[in-house]
């Protein structure tokens, strides 16, 4: 699929998105697999998606990834959206066929769901309730991925709570919804939690969580990589609990992009990892 003489161009969309270590990691996979091309920074301004996303056929581009806050927007420009997209409502890769029409899908639940067993391989999402916290394109891919896992009971909790609502009526049974007030006690019982929320990303508020009621064997994860650990994710582990940070959830995403881009599968490597996290660690 793979033609050794061309040169392959991808990249990240979003506004902001230099902070983005996107293009570190799928650079290192393009010398991993021998492919000559380049993953670049894609800065696109709300209002600008649907013109950036109709250049990247004309430009040469095999697709791109959409971040912050286009994941939305795209759905309404992409000529195709495949089913996955369609129950997360959400599209965090585009591919750009042959023919120059756009498809759009969400890899987003296989980053999640990829990190959580690869860290913690003993994780089983029916092991007790979910407790997710936030209802963002980031928490539907969430609730999402523990559905397909298996998961019997998501407890869904967001400050909006029509937002909340809405994933609980688009993705089916297993998700009930509860008032933003309630999110403390919510953790009772809960043997995974999961903040989905941007609180505690550098330059943002801690999130206003108790973890009193959090049980000693639950797992709390957080999606945000910036930083590696959130204050979230600092206090679950002062009490002992196993704590999964955001930052492998990118990485998990990345081969499934590849396999729809490039019909390869880029491996993780340890080297890879460290890279990363002393990126992030310099910041």
């Amino acid at each position: 699929m793979v033609d050794k003489d061309k040169f392959y161009l991808v990249g990240v969309m979003g506004w902001p998105v230099m902070h983005s270590r996107s293009p570190m990691m799928h650079n290192y996979w393009m010398q991993q697999q021998g492919i000559s091309g380049t993953y670049v920074f894609l800065e696109i301004k709300p209002g600008a998606l649907e013109g950036a996303l109709r250049a990247l056929h004309p430009l040469g581009f095999s697709g791109c990834n959409l971040t912050i806050p286009h994941k939305l927007d795209a759905m309404e420009i992409v000529d195709e959206v495949d089913d996955t997209a369609k129950k997360i409502g959400a599209i965090s890769c585009v591919i750009v066929k042959n023919d120059g029409t756009l498809l759009g899908t969400n890899n987003d639940w296989l980053g999640f769901i990829g990190n959580l067993k690869h860290q913690q391989p003993t994780w089983n999402a029916d092991a007790g309730p979910c407790t997710v916290i936030g209802a963002g394109g980031g928490g539907r891919a969430v609730v999402y991925g523990l559905l397909r896992e298996g998961a019997r009971e998501i407890r869904l909790v967001n400050r909006t709570e029509s937002k909340a609502a809405k994933i609980a009526s688009d993705l089916g049974k297993g998700v009930t919804v509860y008032p933003w007030k309630e999110r403390h006690s919510l953790l009772e019982g809960a043997a995974t939690v999961v903040n989905v929320t941007n609180q505690g990303m550098v330059g943002e508020p801690a999130l206003d969580i108790n973890l009193d009621k959090l049980s000693p064997d639950a797992l709390a994860a957080d999606i945000i990589y910036t930083p590696l650990v959130s204050p979230f994710l600092a206090a679950a582990s002062e009490r002992q609990n196993k704590t999964v940070n955001g930052l492998g959830m990118l990485l998990h995403q990345g081969p499934p992009a590849w396999k729809k881009w490039f019909g390869l599968e880029p491996i993780v490597t340890e080297e890879l990892e460290k890279m990363m996290v002393e990126s992030i660690s310099e910041d």
